[in-house]
Formats: C-alpha cells, sequence, structure tokens
C-alpha cells in the first residue's frame, strides 16, 4: 500500500555572505601614546530676562504713582501741545509731529475758561450764559470734527477735538483781558487780533488734513465757529 506524503520541512534562511566576525582590538604597541577623550560639560542654559525700552527692567506703574506726579505729567503735556499749536515753531507745519501725543484735558479746561470768563462778563443770567457757550463750544468741536472726516480727511477723532480746543487759547486771553477793560472799541482790536490767531492756528492742520480740493469746505465752518465766538465776546455786557 502507498504511504501518506510526509510534512514539509521547515525552511531556514542561509545568507549567502557570512557576517562579520568583530575584530579583537590590537594591544597598543610599545611606546604609542593613548588618546584619552574627556567628556565635556554642556553649555550653560541662556536665562532670558525681561527688559524695558530703557534697559532697566519693566516700566513704572502709573496706577500706583502719587496724584502729584500724574497731574504734573499732565501739565507738562497740555503745555507741550500748546507750544505746538499756537506759536510758532518747525513742527507746527506737519501735523504728523504736532499733537501726536494729544489729549483732552487742554481742550476741556479751555472750554469750561472760556465760558466762566463769559459769565462773569455778564452782569446777568450768568449761568444761561455759561451754558450757551460750553454747549457751542463744545457742540461746534463734535460737529467741524465730523466734517472733516466726511469729507474725507485722514485725521483721528479726538485728535481733531484736541486740535479746535487748543486753538482756542487765544480767544481765552483775548475774552480775558476784554473782562478787565470795557471798552467796544478795544475789545474789537482785541477780538480781531485773537481771532486772526486763532484762524492762524487750526489753519494749517486742518487743510493738511482734507484733499487740496475740499479745504475751503473744512475750513469755512472753523473760522464761522470761531467769528462766533468772538462775536460772544464782543456782546457779553
Amino acid at each position: 500500500p502507498a504511504r501518506p506524503p510526509s510534512p514539509p520541512r521547515a525552511s531556514i534562511p542561509v545568507s549567502t555572505s557570512p557576517a562579520p566576525l568583530p575584530t579583537p582590538a590590537k594591544p597598543p604597541l610599545p611606546g604609542a601614546s593613548i588618546p584619552i577623550v574627556v567628556p565635556q560639560a554642556p553649555p550653560p542654559a541662556s536665562v532670558s530676562v525681561p527688559i524695558a525700552s530703557d534697559g532697566f527692567g519693566p516700566p513704572p506703574n502709573t496706577l500706583t504713582e502719587p496724584v502729584w506726579d500724574t497731574v504734573k505729567r499732565d501739565l507738562a503735556r497740555i503745555v507741550s501741545n500748546l507750544k505746538l499749536v499756537v506759536f510758532p515753531n518747525p513742527y507746527r507745519e506737519d501735523p504728523g509731529k504736532a499733537l501726536r501725543d494729544w489729549d483732552l484735558w487742554g481742550p476741556f479746561f479751555f472750554i469750561v475758561f472760556l465760558g466762566l470768563t463769559l459769565s462773569w462778563s455778564a452782569s446777568v443770567k450768568k449761568s444761561e450764559v455759561f451754558a450757551v457757550a460750553f454747549a457751542v463750544l463744545a457742540a461746534g468741536a463734535i460737529i467741524l470734527t465730523l466734517n472733516v472726516l466726511l469729507l474725507g480727511g485722514h485725521i483721528i477723532f479726538f485728535q481733531s477735538l484736541s486740535l479746535l480746543g487748543y486753538c482756542l487759547f487765544p480767544l481765552d486771553v483775548g475774552a480775558l483781558v476784554c473782562m478787565l477793560k470795557d471798552n467796544v472799541i478795544l475789545k474789537i482790536i482785541i477780538v480781531t487780533v485773537t481771532l486772526a490767531w486763532s484762524s492762524w492756528a487750526a489753519y494749517p492742520f486742518m487743510s493738511a488734513a482734507v484733499n487740496p480740493r475740499r479745504k475751503a469746505l473744512a475750513l469755512y465752518p472753523v473760522f464761522l465757529m470761531y467769528i462766533s465766538v468772538g462775536f460772544l465776546i464782543i456782546a457779553i455786557d
């Protein structure tokens, strides 16, 4: 009878190239120098320390400073902006350099001072005079700023408010002098000079903010508001 077939045998893979045997280390020759490898220490890790722009740590915290230091800093800013806007200087003709550090404390002070001066000059209804002057100046500055922006002017809203408020400084001086000197002819002369001064202060900034073709549309309302304030100064009795 036929025998059953035998099971297949497992094949063992045999590589054709024998594995290289480890080469035994040769003993050093007599008199030969043996190199010694010294492990190097890792470089020290760099520690980043935050340094302010002045190089002396983080900037001081203004929330914890004394009140008098805050007042002095604000007064110094008002004086600096007043010099840039009202008085002749090389930076006055450049709207980018002038009033870059704008503020609203100066314009608020000049508007309130002008309203108080007009109310002190009035013989009756002092509170109504102050209310009318404050409303005309505050609302007029906002309307003039919106007018410049609608004409396509490249100026910040609060920067324009700050500029128009600082330009009231000459009229403040004129109102104070007219309150001390009750003479109609002298009032007209003083108001004319201070009105021209305020217009001269506002002209380069407002004219540079809009297109040259729309310059008249931006400057006419400004002059109109200053002329109205001048008539108030003359008419108050």
